[in-house]
């Protein structure tokens, strides 16, 4: 029986409040390595526990983070109440039908809110505080950039290594190839294009890989910011190496289960389907309703599973892994760590782009009040995360504007008119 728009409330408050013992990690961690050079373990000396299948009903975990937020969004709707306009008008508008938000300010849960429906036609269903959202690209920070942290952390990824030295697939003709290292990766600095159609000629996850592995660089690496979608499928395969193991499984031991993100995860099983909304009517590749999948077609050909798209989360979970990174990374995470990746790099010259993370620019999607020392990152399919450690802020916001077409482009605008609601409202 579907629970009541009260009973989901009192339920999501609940989860606030609980407060075990930390859920411990299931790997061993080695010493951090000396500033001066990295000294790389054998992956076959970490012992994981491995995970059951991503596509299996995933439980609640047993030990949520003892870092919880306390709940305190009684008030929400006279507190934002202009921000939440700014989402309402947007829906009626059509730039999405629906969304969910969270606001953390201060350890505490501000706001926790759905708006809208799933899609335009009236008896659709509305979306909940805890519905389940495509986060797209937001997956780069939420999974593949805190992989990447975790080994960092471990002394197993060394920023400075040559990717050539690690996936020598990625080798080639071209000797400038040879220079693209691991942290411009991180930092979209690698040279690598954009963004690139693979699904039309590949048929597989390992033909994909291998046609992303072979594409030509298009600059000079580290002389120019591209953000790049191929960067993030090479990190993901990378990592996945690395770590030695898939980058799901990682991020479901050593990420969401320890931090109790009981709904997020990649490939969600089909009993979930129904509290997903669409993010496409896909009449050119899929021929069909995309809902419970992931949306991006690269990543769908990778079956779901890859560094830049393919995990899927409530608002409610999203805010749980921005309350630990705004507690300096704990549990999962050390301090340091959070402040060297979340940093603005300083080249190329310009660059918005810190190792993994966006910073804000002018203008900036993240609006015109979050401080200098803000991060954060975009989705295609409508979502964004910011995370603001002077403001003690973290606003996350979850939209299918990509239904039914892709064609609304008005997320541009809502976005930053959003977040300026948000912190003008903050006592």
């Amino acid at each position: 029986m579907t629970l009541s728009t009260e009973r989901r409330r009192r339920s999501l408050e609940c989860s606030f409040h609980q407060h075990g013992r930390q859920a411990p990690l299931l790997r061993s961690r080695t010493p951090r390595p000396p500033a001066n050079g990295i000294a790389f373990a054998s992956s076959t000396a970490l012992c994981y526990k491995r995970a059951t299948s991503p596509r299996a009903t995933l439980p609640p975990h047993a030990h949520s983070s003892p870092l919880l937020p306390q709940a305190d969004y009684g008030g929400q709707d006279e507190r934002f109440a202009r921000a939440f306009g700014v989402l309402q008008e947007a829906i009626e508008n059509r730039a999405f039908p629906g969304c969910a938000v969270t606001i953390l300010h201060r350890g505490r849960l501000a706001a926790l809110k759905g708006l809208g429906h799933f899609t335009y036609e009236l008896n659709s269903p509305a979306v909940q505080a805890d519905t389940i959202f495509d986060l797209a690209s937001v997956s780069k920070v939420v999974a593949t950039t805190p992989m990447a942290m975790l080994l960092y952390e471990s002394g197993q990824l060394d920023l400075e290594a040559p990717v050539t030295s690690l996936l020598p697939e990625f080798a080639g003709d071209d000797p400038r190839r040879d220079q693209v290292s691991v942290r411009m990766l991180l930092a979209h600095s690698s040279g690598l294009p954009a963004y690139e159609r693979l699904f039309e000629r590949a048929r597989s996850r390992e033909d994909l890989l291998h046609a992303a592995l072979a594409i030509p660089l298009m600059a000079d690496p580290g002389r120019r910011a591209e953000y790049s979608d191929i960067g993030f499928i090479i990190l993901g395969e990378l990592l996945s190496r690395l770590g030695d193991e898939p980058l799901d499984r990682f991020c479901q031991h050593e990420v969401f289960g320890p931090l109790g993100m009981a709904r997020t995860c990649f490939c969600p099983p089909s009993a979930w389907r129904a509290q997903i909304p669409p993010t496409v009517d896909d009449r050119a590749f899929r021929h069909r309703v995309v809902q419970g999948e992931v949306h991006d077609e690269n990543a769908s050909v990778m079956s779901g599973v890859s560094g830049h798209a393919g995990v899927f989360a409530p608002a409610a979970d999203v805010a749980l892994f921005a309350h630990a990174l705004l507690n300096g990374g704990r549990p999962i995470l050390r301090p340091e760590t959070v402040a060297l990746f979340a940093r603005r790099q300083p080249s190329p010259p310009g660059t918005s782009r810190a190792l993994g993370w966006d910073t804000p620019s002018q203008p900036s999607q993240s609006g015109r009040y979050l401080s200098q020392s803000a991060f954060g990152h975009l989705g295609y399919t409508g979502t964004s995360l910011w995370i603001d450690p002077e403001l003690h802020l973290a606003i996350t916001l979850l939209t299918n504007r990509t239904w039914p077409d892709h064609s609304s482009q008005a997320i541009k605008q809502v976005r930053p008119a959003f977040h300026d609601a948000v912190v003008q409202a903050l006592p």
